[in-house]
């Protein structure tokens, strides 16, 4: 008998929250459930933050379950307030198209959009941006309460500051896609980080409301540092599965260095590898952790740009803490660069010259073996007459750099 993809998720760290969950665990056991997650399209690409999302549709397509993806077209014109204090920017249509197209080449390494549950994409807008106001009122705004509204998780941090009429509306529109969807799809659950429930838990209740039918929503944990930070940030913004936003080396660097507290969590929740397998990994949690570490770098690299150049960025991170100057990471710099803070910058180790006068000052950096700690220090002459020389940016940054001829 196959095993109930609820058990799985349990398992894996995913639930927060669910609604009528006998009910749900029972239907998930015994019939294919079309199933859908909302995807903002405020970018061309998605983010580490996505990460989750896109494993559980996977656990949920491999159990026998039908992956709806909605791009919410028609809301990323209003805009979701959900764990925001600022009002998001409005898009056009062809920009969304655009993200759209971007978005299912990105899903199709994790979900497939063929075959018996295939996953089908659709937009939002398609039918939220020609409603009629006054008949959305009649049909839909009459099953919501204001009071209840206000008292939304989604809407506190925003109701201080001013949340408009425009952001208000988003609520009614999310569980609207959840009732369309139902009724054209059959899609009977709507799944999502935590920092949803409130308009996932608003569809669900709208289905129940006006077709007396069952409707259910489950919520997954948000993906966060173990001291309550959100994961996929670094100094120079968000970590993308877009190569040309964040390099595969990058990429793999940046789960090579997860805090030995969140190796485990991150192998249950983003890695399909066996519970016992990943226990296995993480039983010691001394030096030998960092084992677990590359295997989590590895895995992830490996399925968002293949394996070819997870290995490459694999052996570049080694070589780098091995020292190997001819495989690690490297840069080209014009030949008369001679000022160690334009070497920081041009090597993309820092954002700015006043941020890499920060990292000398403060004793992170090394040429070769020689530690820099003059800021207005020069590139030394010994590294000028090889040509090239291995720059170090704290313990865990090492570039090959190499001058143009």
């Amino acid at each position: 008998m196959k095993k109930n993809v609820m058990d799985t998720l349990r398992e894996r760290g995913f639930i927060k929250q669910t609604v009528f969950e006998d009910e749900l665990y029972e239907m998930l056991g015994k019939e294919s459930v079309p199933f859908y997650i909302g995807f903002d399209p405020t970018a061309d690409s998605l983010h580490v933050g996505h990460f989750m999302q896109l494993i559980a549709m996977k656990h949920m397509q491999d159990a026998g379950h039908k992956p709806i993806v909605l791009i919410g077209g028609g809301t990323g014109m209003i805009g979701d307030p959900s764990g925001r204090t600022d009002m998001r920017q409005m898009m056009t249509r062809e920009t969304v198209d655009y993200h759209c197209e971007c978005f299912r080449k990105q899903m199709s390494k994790f979900i497939k959009f063929d075959g018996e549950n295939g996953a089908i994409m659709v937009n939002n807008a398609d039918w939220l941006l020609n409603l009629n106001y006054i008949d959305f009122l009649r049909e839909i705004g009459v099953h919501f309460s204001v009071n209840k509204m206000l008292s939304a998780e989604c809407f506190k941090s925003r109701y201080e500051r001013g949340l408009s009429f425009f952001e208000f509306n988003y609520m009614l529109m999310q569980a609207y896609d959840f009732l369309v969807l139902y009724k054209k799809y059959g899609c009977k659950l709507e799944l999502g980080g935590d920092d949803q429930w409130s308009n996932i838990l608003a569809g669900a209740d709208l289905i129940r409301r006006k077709e007396q039918q069952p409707a259910f929503a489950m919520t997954f944990t948000l993906l966060t540092t173990s001291d309550g930070r959100k994961m996929g940030k670094t100094a120079k913004g968000a970590v993308w599965l877009d190569e040309n936003k964040t390099s595969p080396y990058e990429f793999y660097q940046y789960w090579r260095n997860v805090n030995d507290a969140d190796v485990e969590k991150c192998l249950k929740l983003l890695t399909f590898l066996p519970l016992d397998e990943i226990a296995a990994l993480c039983e010691h949690k001394d030096e030998r952790i960092n084992a677990a570490k590359e295997r989590l770098a590895f895995e992830l690299t490996k399925m968002v740009h293949g394996e070819e150049k997870a290995k490459d960025a694999e052996a570049k991170a080694k070589a780098a803490f091995g020292g190997d100057a001819e495989n690690m990471p490297s840069v080209e710099i014009p030949k008369d660069t001679s000022a160690v803070c334009d070497v920081l910058v041009l090597a993309g180790a820092a954002k700015s010259k006043s941020e890499a006068r920060r990292l000398i000052e403060g004793g992170g950096v090394k040429i070769d073996d020689e530690k820099i700690d003059d800021v207005n220090a020069a590139v030394p002459a010994s590294a000028k007459e090889k040509g090239e020389f291995v720059l170090h940016k704290g313990k865990k940054v090492h570039i090959r750099i190499m001058f143009t001829k």
